[in-house]
């Protein structure tokens, strides 16, 4: 599967951040999809880092944990060369330091990534998906709705996961079906009533997801949101999960939503009204958070329900999802039989 390792790479790299950011390049599924970067001072660029990736190698049954580097040609398989879980959850739990395993990756083999690797979600099995309505401050504009004093939380169910690169099922049930890019959150310890100051301690990493959601359930059909958003298929997830330490400033990340080559969404994490340490108190003030959770932290103005006209999902429609420093994730919409 070619298309998978381009969805590997930092699209916003080093090169790529200014003053202002950069617009997007166009992506197409056809083309040379391990095209590197060029830049003959940034080697960093070439060596697997922390950025996590759940995989099956071609022919193979087997789930297998791997690291990549930022332009997504080149990869470690910790799995096979360590003492690493083979499950992302799993690994989560055994609290490797970062910086001994950067240190060590130094002296393992790298490989170049497989063309014909299949992707799986980075996460396939967490505890709880919790995610937050109406978090950023465009979105409750175009809305207009009053920007809310505490968060408003929401549930999906593991079993809405899908990989960045699989099909999002356009099920018969569902008529008004609505995308929103969001950045996704991993636990990485378990805790209950944690500070606020103390907060992001317990984070794990980031990747990028879609919080598909059936809008005629959510609102016209009772209030469903349940149902609305953990049918099958509506949680894509991924490329990978980057740790933390590669994401100084996780409020300054750009988003964006592009549908059919047209641009649906372009936000900013900075206009989150509740930001992650804030979200993670609490949340933890009412549950205990597990290794793995995922938080959806909230999407930015630009879903399908609020436009003029309204412009919902529909089979054969293409959802490329990306986040900066994340990578990117593209998904086909097709019908539920496909």
């Amino acid at each position: 599967m070619k298309a998978a390792v381009s969805l590997l790479r930092n699209h916003f790299g080093f090169a790529r951040i200014h003053a202002k950011a950069a617009p997007l390049d166009k992506y197409s599924l056809r083309g040379n999809t391990l095209e590197s970067i060029i830049s003959s001072c940034h080697n960093e660029y070439h060596r697997p880092r922390c950025r996590f990736v759940q995989y099956i190698r071609s022919g193979d049954s087997h789930k297998r944990l791997g690291m990549v580097s930022e332009n997504g040609s080149k990869m470690i398989e910790l799995s096979s060369l360590t003492c690493a879980a083979t499950d992302m959850v799993q690994f989560i739990k055994q609290r490797y330091c970062m910086d001994s395993l950067l240190d060590s990756s130094q002296f393992m083999e790298v490989t170049d990534v497989m063309e014909d690797l299949r992707l799986l979600p980075p996460i396939d099995a967490p505890v709880k998906i919790i995610g937050v309505n109406s978090n950023y401050y465009d979105s409750c504009n175009e809305q207009n709705l009053r920007i809310p004093k505490f968060p408003e939380f929401f549930v999906k169910f593991s079993t809405s996961i899908t990989g960045a690169l699989d099909n999002i099922r356009a099920h018969h049930v569902a008529k008004r079906i609505d995308y929103g890019c969001q950045l996704a959150v991993v636990i990485g310890s378990k805790c209950r009533n944690v500070p606020r100051v103390e907060a992001m301690g317990c984070v794990f990493g980031y990747m990028i997801a879609q919080d598909i959601s059936a809008r005629d359930w959510n609102v016209l059909l009772g209030g469903q949101t349940l149902l609305g958003k953990s049918l099958d298929s509506f949680c894509p997830l991924g490329s990978v999960i980057v740790h933390k330490c590669h994401v100084p400033d996780v409020n300054n990340l750009w988003i964006k939503t592009i549908v059919n080559g047209e641009e649906r969404q372009c936000g900013n994490t900075r206009n989150m009204i509740f930001k992650i340490d804030y979200i993670i108190h609490r949340l933890s003030q009412f549950m205990t958070l597990c290794p793995g959770d995922i938080i959806l932290t909230g999407t930015p103005a630009g879903a399908g329900a609020y436009r003029t006209p309204s412009s919902f999902l529909k089979p054969g429609d293409l959802v490329e999802s990306e986040i900066q420093k994340l990578g990117k994730m593209r998904n086909k919409v097709v019908n539920p039989y496909v």
